[in-house]
């Protein structure tokens, strides 16, 4: 697991609850027994890590940064692609985001049309998935995340959002993440290349934010406008697997 953190501790805790061997990594040394170090030093160009399994499933969950021009994110992940090969994995994961899509209108399905590449955020996305996909890995385009500390009635209350209020959410929880990641490396073989991981209801957002604070007692927010926006992503191919999305938004 590279990138051990809100999303990757909880999975390497999945998995050595099913008995499996793990090694996460951060940039630094956690207590944890399964944890190890990694890092891209970006004076040198060089990978620093101490993990060794061989013949194993890497899984990256490394934020991208992708908005920071400083970011080292795709040099960090060649690196780790190098080393994943020279180690003789099995194969590997990345988690990007359904961000790779435009923003326009519509359905979105794995086949769909990427967004230009006029920003950053963007090109970095894309860039990263291609590095991915170039040395045969599978690509996971998760929606907007959300589950424990990451509560959309804390992180809206009370925010005037740029968003329509009656634009749909894309979301999915962390633990189904979590679930379609492991169902991803038991078919491995024969899954895809990528998949979208998004919970398949879409109410808007008025309705969603409204009722998430209102279970938390927080004020709901408001929005730049009321234009009715139907953008959804469809995460539905991952029942070819035998997955299921079990877990609300």
């Amino acid at each position: 697991m590279i990138g051990a953190g809100w999303l990757g501790e909880p999975l390497c805790e999945y998995f050595l609850k099913h008995c499996f061997e793990v090694q996460g990594t951060r940039r630094e040394v956690m207590d944890k027994s399964y944890m190890r170090r990694c890092r891209y030093v970006m004076e040198t160009d060089r990978l620093e890590y101490n993990f060794d399994l061989m013949n194993a499933y890497w899984v990256c969950a490394i934020p991208p940064r992708a908005s920071d021009p400083n970011s080292t994110y795709l040099a960090m992940l060649a690196a780790l692609l190098q080393e994943a090969k020279m180690l003789q994995c099995k194969g590997f994961v990345l988690c990007s985001s359904t961000g790779v899509y435009s923003v326009k209108q519509g359905t979105y399905r794995e086949d769909s049309q990427l967004a230009d590449k006029k920003s950053l955020r963007v090109c970095v996305l894309q860039e990263a998935e291609e590095l991915v996909l170039k040395s045969n890995g599978k690509v996971l385009r998760l929606a907007g995340l959300v589950g424990p500390k990451r509560e959309p009635g804390h992180f809206t209350a009370g925010k005037m959002l740029s968003s329509s209020s009656q634009s749909l959410v894309n979301m999915v929880h962390r633990d189904d993440v979590i679930e379609a990641i492991a169902v991803l490396l038991s078919n491995y073989d024969r899954a895809s290349s990528i998949y979208n991981v998004c919970y398949p209801a879409h109410p808007t957002r008025s309705e969603y934010y409204k009722a998430h604070c209102k279970t938390l007692g927080t004020s709901t927010p408001t929005f730049a406008s009321n234009i009715p926006e139907k953008r959804i992503i469809d995460g539905s191919l991952l029942s070819e697997l035998g997955f299921q999305y079990r877990h609300p938004i």
